[in-house]
């Protein structure tokens, strides 16, 4: 019997993730041209979100790189926490909770070094899903079809077998080319319709109610 699975990602679907402007707050306040900020750091970016660099070595870059001291840095590291962990997009939590029991669920998302343990600090992610794959443990970013493989080789589910869920185009068409489906995230009305026509439902799961 083929087992059912939704994989979701992180950022933009189960958190709500606007930006915030916190980079042109900084280069205003460091007298920078627009820019800076993320040209001087790209390659410390891409190392944290591939694991190749410690949230400790992330922190001196910062230092060295943009002049600020200890305090400044950790000022800094707090906007771009706050940015990226957004807030809890809580009716989609709360439909995936409902899920648990009637099919495999996981998550698949393009991280940063320390996310694993602020996201489960504050939206206990991995008690939501069985497993969550993060690209800076794995080394490998989405939209690389190793990624979707990954997701679904430690779920043990077929790729045929999962729907994909996520905010970006580029990776929906991987996670096709994998041989996923997939389902570009726009709202959580279209979502929740587009799961329960994956797993053959026409309803809500029981579980699945108005909190308070």
């Amino acid at each position: 019997m083929t087992t059912n699975c939704i994989i979701f990602d992180i950022g933009g679907v189960l958190e709500i993730t606007p930006e915030t402007g916190w980079v042109q707050r900084w280069e205003e306040r460091l007298e920078l041209p627009p820019g800076t900020v993320n040209e001087r750091m790209r390659d410390v970016w891409r190392a944290g979100s591939v694991g190749s660099i410690s949230e400790a070595e992330v922190y001196k870059q910062v230092a060295a790189r943009l002049g600020l001291g200890m305090s400044q840095v950790e000022t800094f590291m707090d906007d771009l926490w706050a940015e990226y962990l957004g807030m809890p997009n809580q009716e989609l939590i709360d439909y995936v909770r409902g899920l648990r029991g009637s099919c495999r669920l996981g998550i698949l998302s393009n991280s940063f070094v320390g996310a694993r343990e602020r996201e489960a600090a504050l939206y206990r992610f991995d008690e939501l899903v069985e497993q969550v794959v993060y690209s800076h443990e794995t080394g490998i970013e989405k939209p690389d079809l190793r990624a979707f493989e990954a997701a679904c080789a430690g779920l043990e589910v077929r790729p045929e077998s999962c729907l994909f869920i996520d905010d970006v185009a580029a990776n929906i068409e991987a996670a096709r080319a994998a041989g996923m489906q997939a389902h570009l995230f726009e709202d959580n009305d279209r979502a929740i319709k587009r799961i329960m026509a994956h797993l053959g439902t026409g309803s809500l799961p029981p579980s699945h109610a108005p909190l308070g």
